[in-house]
């Protein structure tokens, strides 16, 4: 399948599992030229009708590959689960076949550092993440969450009482707390970014960024 002349990325997905087929629907939903593969001819048909290009096929096949033309797509995901050697063998055949841009699902570290080495560029721990992701929820007092590779992290919170009726300027929580008010959500208004002049409201949700002990300490003040 030749890659169109659009402004759009083209992305092959493959495996349809419960993690591909979200991403293959969301890239479609975002406009993006999607070639979704599967071995698994049920779950071929059972996508037919939601997204534009399905196709059949063994993907640890360097010639299967070539003949739906993925070389010319500007990514791909592999969200190939429980299979490892499959998810390897796919890795290694796209890194081949010259996809600039590999992402691939990892089911642990190892199985990640391997997908590295035969031409994974990105690794992403879905479970992991989001297990993680819920934890933070649970017990620091955060509306969402995200950590980064760096000791970083961001995280939506409601604001701390010493926050209430001040500026960022006058509360001075990067000074105080060492984090960064990134935006602010009032309820029945738009997102806004912050500025030292906001001013902090009671029921406002605030967007925290900073090293990830301190997005921590701070989300959990009342």
């Amino acid at each position: 399948m030749a890659k169109r002349k659009t402004d759009s990325v083209s992305v092959v997905v493959i495996g349809l599992g419960r993690f591909g087929s979200a991403v293959a629907e969301s890239l479609v939903n975002l406009g993006q030229e999607v070639l979704a593969i599967d071995e698994n001819r049920e779950l071929v048909e059972r996508w037919s009708d939601e997204l534009t290009h399905v196709a059949q096929a063994d993907t640890t096949d360097d010639e299967a590959l070539r003949q739906l033309g993925v070389a010319n797509f500007d990514r791909a995901v592999v969200a190939i689960g429980a299979d490892i050697e499959a998810s390897v063998l796919t890795v290694l055949a796209l890194a081949e076949a010259g996809v600039p841009d590999i992402w691939a699902k990892a089911i642990t570290r190892k199985h990640g550092r391997i997908l590295e080495r035969v031409g994974a560029h990105h690794v992403v721990y879905p479970e992991h993440s989001m297990g993680e992701r819920v934890a933070h929820m649970l017990t620091g007092g955060m509306m969402d969450y995200i950590e980064f590779d760096d000791a970083f992290s961001i995280a939506r919170s409601l604001a701390p009482q010493e926050t209430w009726g001040k500026t960022l300027a006058e509360s001075s929580p990067r000074t105080r707390h060492g984090v960064t008010i990134v935006g602010i959500k009032r309820q029945g208004e738009d997102f806004t970014y912050a500025r030292p002049e906001t001013s902090i409201d009671r029921h406002d949700q605030l967007i925290v960024s900073g090293p990830i002990k301190e997005v921590e300490r701070f989300c959990t003040l009342r």
